[in-house]
């Protein structure tokens, strides 16, 4: 099979595939659909004569939808070829930000928001299964990555363009340019990805793999890993504003520093992940919870915020593309099923953050002392890559016992 690229200029000269530069413009499609509401919030909750905390319901909405989701919609389509899947879900996703432009009302816009969000796991760990598959031996986590970049473009360029769009034209024609661009993203699916028959695992296989410790302890790996630097990011617009004393008017460029971080940290964890995957996210968890604490210890200190808020979206999104990749590798011929659970692992995580934060913040010591409680989150995180991390080794040493023992 011949796979046309196309480069793409980055910190670093990448060359894209075709099918992944397709699936890549579907989740920015996505993450721009997911986080656009937050910068339009006020305006949806304008238009629709409801009070913001009623808005922001809508947030809830979506990720109750990718929660449901990911295992309900994953099982139901596990039989289908990965092309006409993706096809269907894109197309869903596509329908539901139609749905929410033109819902005349604050319920219908609800279930719209709820639609949405019910096929992005499933999108996701498709897309993944779908682009690993047309990767060269060794490159699966850079083309985890490289499919993730869509998500980091989402968040980077994406929201900040829907929102003015949204500002502009009205909140419906952020929702409106959401459903164009997956649109274009679906085209080029039907255009670029291969024919890739359906996964060879049944319905009761893709659910074995959740019997065995290694996915379990993949999917705690993620969940755990990101909680700490979620927690920090979900209150991001207070630390910098009440612990570092920036105005509200730098908070938007310092999320544009934080995510330039994040693109360049996504395509820095797919490369290292791909020479040495669970020695390299042991790694970089450990300088996550280091530049946590030292965030702690000196972001009151302005010019020392500005480079830290880099290196925390470089590191939070480093950690990614080998996470997917172990999931992924634990989950052996049936991944997809593992991969939505991970997805939606990872949304009741950020909802615990959420959560979380808002405790310390009203109840505990302080906005600043969230450094130190994603800090210990993050620790802990490492404490599940390193119990991974010694069963590899120790796999790999009885294995290797036994060659010894059989050999002539």
């Amino acid at each position: 099979m011949i796979v046309r690229t196309i480069r793409v200029r980055t910190i670093w000269s990448v060359r894209v595939p075709l099918p992944v530069l397709s699936l890549m413009l579907v989740v920015f499609g996505l993450t721009t659909g997911e986080f656009v509401i937050a910068g339009i919030l006020p305006d949806v909750a304008a238009g629709l004569a409801v009070p913001v905390p009623a808005a922001g319901r809508l947030v809830t909405a979506y990720a109750l939808g990718m929660i449901v989701g990911g295992p309900v919609v994953t099982v139901l389509t596990a039989r289908l070829p990965r092309r006409p899947l993706i096809a269907g879900l894109v197309t869903v996703s596509v329908l539901a930000n139609l749905g929410s432009a033109l819902a005349p009302g604050y319920g219908l816009l609800l279930a719209a928001r709820f639609a949405a969000g019910l096929v992005v796991a499933t999108f996701f760990a498709v897309a993944i299964a779908t682009a690993v598959s047309t990767a060269a031996e060794g490159r699966q986590a850079s083309t985890v990555a490289k499919v993730a970049l869509g998500m980091n473009l989402g968040i980077v360029l994406g929201t900040p363009l829907g929102t003015l769009v949204g500002q502009h034209l009205g909140w419906r024609a952020a929702f409106a340019a959401v459903a164009a661009v997956t649109a274009a993203g679906l085209l080029m699916v039907l255009r670029f990805v291969p024919a890739v028959p359906a996964a060879a695992a049944s319905v009761r296989g893709e659910l074995r793999v959740f019997a065995g410790r290694g996915v379990r302890l993949a999917i705690a790996l993620t969940a755990v890993g990101n909680m700490g630097v979620v927690t920090v990011f979900s209150y991001i617009a207070p630390l910098l504003t009440e612990v570092s004393g920036f105005g509200e008017g730098a908070v938007p460029v310092l999320l544009l520093v934080y995510g330039a971080g994040a693109v360049a940290g996504n395509l820095l964890g797919g490369r290292l992940a791909d020479r040495a995957l669970m020695p390299s996210l042991a790694g970089l968890l450990a300088a996550l919870a280091a530049v946590l604490v030292l965030f702690w210890a000196a972001g009151g200190v302005r010019v020392l915020a500005v480079p830290l808020v880099f290196v925390l979206g470089l590191l939070a999104f480093a950690i990614i593309p080998g996470m997917q990749t172990r999931v992924l590798t634990a989950a052996g011929a049936a991944p997809t099923l593992a991969v939505a659970v991970n997805a939606s692992g990872f949304q009741v995580a950020a909802a615990f953050a959420g959560w979380l934060g808002g405790a310390v913040i009203d109840d505990g010591p302080g906005p600043r002392s969230l450094y130190l409680v994603g800090a210990a989150l993050t620790v802990a995180g490492l404490g599940i890559a390193l119990s991974i991390l010694r069963g590899d080794r120790r796999a790999a040493a009885e294995s290797e016992h036994r060659l010894e023992r059989v050999a002539p």
